[in-house]
C-alpha cells in the first residue's frame, strides 16, 4: 500500500514538472480568431440562459399570485422588474484589423 502511493506522488510530481516546462503555445491568427468566436458564442449562450431564467421566473410568479389569489391568501404586489430581454439567434461578426498602411518615402 505504501509503495502504491510513493509511485502515485512520485509520478504526479513528474508530471507536474514536466508540463511546467513546456513552452507556451503560439497562436495563429485562425487559432484567435476561432476562440474570439468561441468565447462569443459562451457570452450569448449565457444571455440565453438568462432570459429562459427570467421567463421561467416570471411563469412561477405567475402561477403563485394565480394559486394564491384563488385560496384567498393575502398577497403583496410583486415589485417591478425589468422585462426579460430576448438575445435572438447567434451571430458572429468577426473584427478585422487592417494591414498598416507603409510609409511613403519623402
Amino acid at each position: 500500500m505504501l509503495s502504491k502511493t510513493l509511485i502515485l506522488i512520485a509520478g504526479v510530481a513528474l508530471s507536474i514538472s514536466a508540463v511546467a516546462k513546456l513552452p507556451a503555445p503560439v497562436l495563429t491568427d485562425e487559432a484567435k480568431a476561432k476562440a474570439a468566436e468561441t468565447a462569443a458564442k459562451t457570452a450569448w449562450s449565457g444571455k440565453v440562459d438568462a432570459f429562459q431564467l427570467c421567463k421561467a421566473q416570471n411563469q412561477t410568479a405567475v402561477v403563485y399570485f394565480k394559486s394564491a389569489k384563488a385560496a384567498g391568501k393575502d398577497t403583496k404586489p410583486a415589485a417591478e422588474t425589468p422585462a426579460c430581454a430576448d438575445p435572438g439567434v447567434f451571430v458572429y461578426t468577426p473584427v478585422t484589423t487592417a494591414a498598416p498602411v507603409p510609409a511613403k518615402p519623402a
